[in-house]
């Protein structure tokens, strides 16, 4: 929403600009109003950035392509992603106070993931970067004196970096820390209902001893906005996002004006099986946090859980009991376990699949409506933790994104049916399987058709390996040195003897 007298409102809340070629800028354009999600009340104004101020960052992340950034050695950069983890981590507090006013999740989440996390992904990249091999190869000639192949990585150039609400400083660092590991600049994007962790970096980046013009960040929206005037910027040399599959889907064809590469992570309908063989209590607790975790809102999170008819009852009351165990509340209070959702706007689309299911004849097993909170939260974004089981597999509430705390349970006789029933979705991020057999658990996770297959765990992540989606679940693996196949070009050079 534009604000038509920002100074008089800039009084009470605080204020979020852009940050451009090493400098803090108010904005010349609109400004929108950003509330807490646990209370709907406006806690600050964001400036939306105008065409002219994009281009201005891209022109900044072009410049400094070829300054003294271009001129440092790998192992220089690895000496500045280093100290871009320690000036975040003396930081967690402001980050950690901006993270749960722009998100409302809990303190001992966020204090937890989000914030050791980005700090820890420019840890995890400064290794990799330093220890990745490339190739050689020796090739014989005609003349018999030989040839010699060798590559050499360089950086792709100006990245457009789009980032999500969910985990915001988790997955921005995640595709920052890479992109500067490769020796590229960037210019982010946050998304505007979280602006603030990534608009905070930008001291971080000063106090880390990143050139001007490395690192720039531009806040707005996507249409018409801050976005779009990024994603189809002809001086952006690749694009990453991360988000819902409509959104990768305008970004991609953006893309393809200039032949630029895209890495999508976007959206899933992520299930998960429970063997009759499988531990139920370690299996109920990880179901529970893939269910319940960030209200639901977060993109490897589970909305369909088949289970074992002989155990379906039992299991079913012990996931009912753990969400019926959580706590809305204030989010800086150590003892809430469930925020609330990021927006009224995503409140009420989740309200809708509630109503989806009551009205497709679903029995209720937890939840369904709206939470009572204290006076002080009445404002907030509140859904209760949700428990379905009895929709047909054709229900869309088993086949769209719902984004929420929610899941529905079906009971399968036969794990192959209960696999074929999980791959039916046109998305494919994540999965996991629940059972005590080897010759059952590994069977079936190569069968299960997503791009992460979890087997007794959920959300257990070794930075190291690929992570993306298949089908409508994004293009490109990030993770590893996986990752930094997209963040650099390989360039071959053939020396003949």
């Amino acid at each position: 929403m534009s604000v038509t007298s920002p100074q008089i409102l800039t009084k009470r809340v605080a204020a979020v600009g852009h940050f451009v070629d090493g400098a803090y800028v108010s904005g010349k354009g609109d400004t929108f109003e950003k509330v807490n999600p646990a209370t709907g009340e406006l806690v600050k104004l964001v400036a939306s950035a105008t065409k002219e101020e994009v281009d201005q960052a891209v022109q900044s992340a072009r410049r400094a392509l070829s300054g003294p950034w271009s001129k440092m050695s790998v192992q220089e950069r690895v000496g500045v992603l280093r100290r871009i983890a320690e000036e975040i981590t003396k930081r967690e507090a402001a980050f950690l106070r901006a993270e749960i006013l722009d998100t409302g999740k809990p303190v001992t989440l966020a204090s937890h993931l989000d914030i050791p996390r980005g700090a820890a992904n420019f840890n995890v990249f400064a290794d990799l970067i330093y220890g990745v091999p490339t190739e050689a190869f020796e090739m014989p000639t005609p003349d018999g004196d030989g040839a010699i192949n060798y590559a050499l990585r360089r950086p792709r150039g100006v990245i457009a970096i789009v980032s999500p609400w969910n985990l915001p400083l988790l997955l921005t660092t995640w595709k920052i820390a890479p992109a500067l590991a490769c020796g590229n600049t960037v210019v982010v994007k946050p998304s505007e209902e979280t602006p603030s962790t990534a608009t905070l970096l930008g001291e971080v980046m000063n106090a880390a001893g990143v050139p001007p013009g490395v690192f720039n960040v531009v806040n707005g929206f996507g249409p018409d906005s801050a976005g779009e005037y990024l994603t189809t910027h002809p001086d952006v040399d690749g694009i990453t996002f991360t988000g819902e599959t409509k959104t990768g889907e305008v970004i991609a064809r953006a893309a393809a004006n200039g032949v630029r590469p895209v890495s999508l992570e976007l959206g899933g309908k992520n299930s998960a099986i429970i063997c009759k063989d499988a531990d139920l209590e370690k299996a109920a607790d990880g179901i529970a946090r893939a269910v319940y975790m960030n209200s639901g809102q977060v993109c490897l999170g589970t909305e369909r859980v088949f289970v074992a008819r002989e155990i379906f009852d039992d299991f079913a009351e012990r996931l009912v009991a753990r969400g019926k165990a959580l706590t809305v509340g204030d989010p800086f209070d150590k003892a809430t376990s469930l925020g609330p959702l990021i927006s009224d706007e995503h409140r009420r689309k989740v309200l809708k699949y509630y109503k989806t299911a009551a009205d497709d004849g679903a029995q209720i097993l937890l939840g369904g409506g709206v939470p009572e909170v204290e006076k002080s939260f009445a404002n907030g974004f509140w859904v209760e933790p949700t428990i379905w089981t009895g929709l047909s597999d054709h229900s869309s509430v088993l086949h769209e994104e719902i984004f929420g705390p929610c899941c529905h349970l079906a009971p399968f006789d036969d794990v192959e049916d209960a696999v074929a029933r999980a791959n039916d979705t046109p998305y494919g991020l994540a999965a996991s399987l629940w059972s005590k057999d080897v010759s059952t658990a590994l069977k079936n996770a190569a069968r299960l058709e997503a791009g992460i297959v979890w087997v007794n765990s959920w959300f257990l992540r070794d930075l190291r390996t690929p992570f993306g989606g298949s089908k409508r679940s994004g293009i490109g693996r990030e993770g590893g040195v996986h990752g930094l196949e997209f963040y650099s070009e390989l360039k071959n050079i053939c020396v003949k003897l």
